[in-house]
């Protein structure tokens, strides 16, 4: 007789093994322990075999039914169920998960010498999806596995992190498609799916009196020396905060007045020379006595690790400015926007100072010199535009200091 689901929950195990049959070779097999166990009976090549369904009732009545009928298939194709299902353990077993996948994208990057900011990144980024599905078969992930992930990310209202995790995770299916190992990027289905958020621009001070007021808070800061001159720094020079942070000596020769950025540590992957106005001298020559080890702006608990990149902007609150008034990004703006507006020097050596590719294809095939000389000249004025400034009440552009120093 047919087994019925109140029959399976009421059955009571004994001092032995009871078998439930339910017909069609499914049993249900009651231990003397209580477990519950399904059994699949058939004879396979002339010899009485038996094939775990699974435990009851996770497995329920239904699926236990249905499990017999897809191994009594097999049998009908001439096939041993059991046999079968080891080898699709097997399969499973050797199939390439998302981690290992994950991992061998991660050292491609690495072999690409992506910056160690990038790596970390990726790699913060990644964790997220491991800790969901990194050890499953790459295959076997759908869309909903990952949105789960996205979701959890977007309900602290990490927005843009969650954006970059869907294209991270994209980049490893892809990866995985070019190496032969998946057929899908799952990740395209999602496109729409997450929230999006308006970008809004980091806030600058673009006013030249207001930023005069900034430049003589940040004279006067009274933390840490080295913080007071980075400070000073991102507006004289007004690199991206994170340049300046992983700074290191090697880069800087004080005698020729130039800072050499790797490409590694750069946004567009470009090497970038900076030309040093005469008081970036100064001020790195004062740095210079005071820091210690490789880095510029050393860390307070290890010189071998550079401060951290919410360092500046600290400070500026630290300062009274608010996030929506400045931040250490802000000074580019800043830069960008007062030194166009001088109409003193061309728009091309504006946007190589701030170390901005050519978003034209074909303009950028041939606009690629450095405009050394005149970014040479740019960059002392600036500082002396600066430090007029810096004088209260002060709205005249200072135009003296012109150097005329040639690349090295």
């Amino acid at each position: 007789m047919p087994l019925t689901d109140a029959k399976c929950r009421s059955a009571h195990p004994g001092t032995k093994l009871q078998k439930l049959t339910d017909g069609g070779g499914l049993q249900l097999w009651l231990q003397p322990t209580g477990a519950r166990l399904w059994r699949f009976a058939y004879r396979f090549d002339g010899k009485q075999k038996l094939l775990a369904l699974g435990v009851y009732p996770t497995v329920p009545l239904a699926r236990a039914r249905q499990a017999r009928e897809d191994a009594r298939r097999l049998l009908a194709d001439g096939l041993d169920p059991g046999l079968e299902k080891k080898r699709q353990a097997q399969a499973q077993a050797d199939a390439p998960t998302f981690r290992g996948i994950a991992d061998e994208y991660v050292a491609k990057l690495r072999r690409e010498k992506r910056s160690e900011a990038t790596m970390a990144k990726i790699e913060w980024l990644l964790g997220f999806a491991h800790a969901e599905f990194g050890d499953e078969p790459i295959g076997q992930i759908a869309a909903p596995a990952i949105l789960k992930v996205l979701r959890s990310l977007e309900s602290r209202e990490r927005y843009e992190s969650a954006r970059r995790l869907r294209s991270t995770i994209g980049s490893v299916f892809r990866y995985a498609i070019a190496t032969a190992r998946a057929e899908t990027d799952p990740t395209y289905a999602l496109r729409g799916a997450l929230t999006q958020v308006k970008a809004t621009p980091r806030s600058a001070i673009t006013d030249a009196k207001k930023f005069g007021a900034l430049l003589r808070a940040v004279d006067a800061f009274d933390g840490q020396p080295g913080t007071r001159i980075a400070l000073q720094l991102l507006a004289l020079l007004f690199p991206r905060p994170g340049e300046l942070r992983l700074a290191q000596w090697t880069e800087f020769d004080l005698e020729r007045a130039v800072w050499s950025i790797p490409a590694s540590r750069m946004k567009m992957r470009r090497p970038q020379r900076v030309p040093i106005p005469r008081q970036g001298v100064e001020l790195l020559s004062a740095l210079r006595l005071i820091s210690k080890g490789d880095f510029l702006f050393a860390g307070v608990r290890s010189p071998s690790r550079p401060i951290s990149d919410g360092t500046l902007n600290a400070a500026l609150r630290r300062l009274g400015y608010a996030k929506d008034e400045a931040t250490g990004h802000g000074f580019r703006a800043t830069a960008s926007s007062l030194l166009n507006e001088s109409g003193k020097w061309h728009p091309d050596a504006i946007e190589r100072q701030l170390a901005h590719t050519e978003g034209n294809s074909i303009r950028a095939a041939y606009a690629r010199g450095e405009h050394w000389d005149e970014r040479v000249t740019m960059m002392q004025w600036w500082a002396d535009y600066l430090d007029q400034l810096r004088i209260p009440a002060s709205d005249t552009f200072l135009e003296t200091g012109v150097c005329n120093r040639k690349a090295p």
